[in-house]
């Protein structure tokens, strides 16, 4: 009887494997720095030189990126190559504001009904921080501090989705959707009564993942959404009769 040998992997090769694991699930981002080279080799538990080989072998596929005497870091060449023709035709198209509406309304209802059933202890803590610093954030005036504390919100219910495909797209839009909610609470003028709102809407969001409820966590998501989509018409139609009045005075 003959047998046939095992094709096991190179340890080149499962590195490389390990490492894109880690990338895909979140544990390193982009613009994330890889350990040092002893010291990941160590975690490992693999020499030196094929740790070598696996990086070289990531980095001529451009997920890592090795800056000579800088380190090696993950790249953000696929969240730079999406975001920044979308990030130019809304400029000059604000029609698609209403289509970037559409889809958080589609991936961010399903990120949190995947979120109330797959976040972990740890994920709940960061949702908690998160919702902390966006209660601060509305209870000052940094329009700033709002959109980032906002969209970072919106980014950690993603990754507690724990669906490699939902963090990473939700990533790959982050400027955009930055971009997105900077438009909105600009053109929403958010008023103290609008920010408390906004803020009821996260909280209801928050609470029902945390009380493992998809059903009402893709809700509050989706009323979120909703509500910011009729703000944001209701300024438009304002901002219009306001040009007419302009117009009719002139």
């Amino acid at each position: 009887m003959t047998y046939s040998k095992l094709n096991l992997p190179r340890i080149p090769d499962a590195i490389a494997h390990q490492l894109e694991t880690r990338i895909l699930e979140g544990s390193l981002k982009p613009g994330d720095r890889l350990p040092a080279e002893r010291e990941l080799a160590i975690e490992l538990g693999v020499s030196r030189p094929s740790l070598r080989e696996a990086i070289k072998k990531l980095v001529s596929r451009e997920l890592l990126v090795s800056r000579h005497g800088g380190g090696t870091y993950v790249t953000d060449r696929l969240e730079a190559s999406f975001i920044d023709p979308w990030q130019q035709l809304l400029d000059q198209h604000p029609f698609l504001q209403d289509d970037v509406l559409e889809f958080r309304h589609l991936l961010e209802a399903s990120a949190a009904e995947l979120a109330a059933q797959r976040a972990t202890d740890a994920d709940l803590e960061r949702l908690e921080q998160a919702y902390v610093r966006l209660d601060e954030a509305y209870h000052g005036e940094d329009r700033s501090a709002q959109v980032a504390a906002d969209v970072a919100f919106h980014l950690t219910v993603a990754e507690s989705a724990h669906n490699a495909l939902f963090g990473h797209l939700v990533a790959s839009v982050l400027r955009l959707l930055h971009e997105h909610v900077r438009r909105s609470l600009r053109e929403m003028a958010v008023s103290p009564d609008t920010g408390r709102h906004l803020m009821a809407q996260h909280q209801a969001i928050r609470d029902a993942i945390v009380a493992r409820r998809p059903d009402a966590a893709r809700l509050a998501a989706q009323t979120h959404i909703n509500y910011v989509r009729q703000r944001l018409s209701d300024a438009a139609l304002s901002g219009e009769r306001q040009q007419r009045s302009l117009r009719h005075l002139s």
